[in-house]
């Protein structure tokens, strides 16, 4: 098969990538890469494992094909540090508890980072949608919830005794 050369910028570094036309991103982050906070869940959209910021939108990085990322920012977990919301939602997680396996929580902490960016007070609806499309086995989804909400200020943490 045919390989063209793509470049984009990958949590701020220029990269140059070969890739076949059937190549998706996720595979190309992964395999070609490096990048380990994309993870492989179902390859088709459906569990938000792969999320990925693709000119500052969350996508699902297995229904990108390479080729479509040629010339786009392309943010992971990995590089996210510097957005507004992520160092925030990284710890309310973690004091919350919020994950148990964490297979889920690059998704999470993505998608929530965007639906803060737009919107500093969410409702409990809107979190519930920002998130829909990140599968989560082991939570039931209240602590992710609860910590999403912490973060924007929307719930009194308990006090420690």
């Amino acid at each position: 098969m045919k390989k063209t050369e793509i470049e984009f910028r990958l949590n701020g570094d220029l990269k140059r990538v070969h890739v076949e036309a059937g190549d998706v991103l996720l595979d190309v982050l992964r395999r070609k890469l490096g990048v380990t906070s994309p993870k492989v869940g179902c390859d088709r959209g459906d569990c938000g494992t792969c999320t990925v910021f693709m000119n500052g939108r969350t996508v699902r990085s297995c229904l990108v094909l390479a080729v479509e990322a040629d010339g786009a920012e392309i943010v992971t977990l990995e590089g996210s540090a510097s957005r507004k919301w992520i160092g925030r939602l990284q710890k309310t997680f973690h004091e919350r508890n919020a994950f148990q396996c964490g297979f889920c929580a690059p998704g999470v902490i993505l998608s929530a980072a965007e639906l803060l960016e737009k919107k500093k007070r969410p409702t409990g609806h809107e979190i519930k949608e920002a998130i829909a499309g990140n599968l989560c086995r082991c939570t039931g989804y209240e602590p992710i919830i609860a910590a999403i909400e912490d973060t924007a200020g929307k719930r009194r943490r308990p006090q420690r005794a």
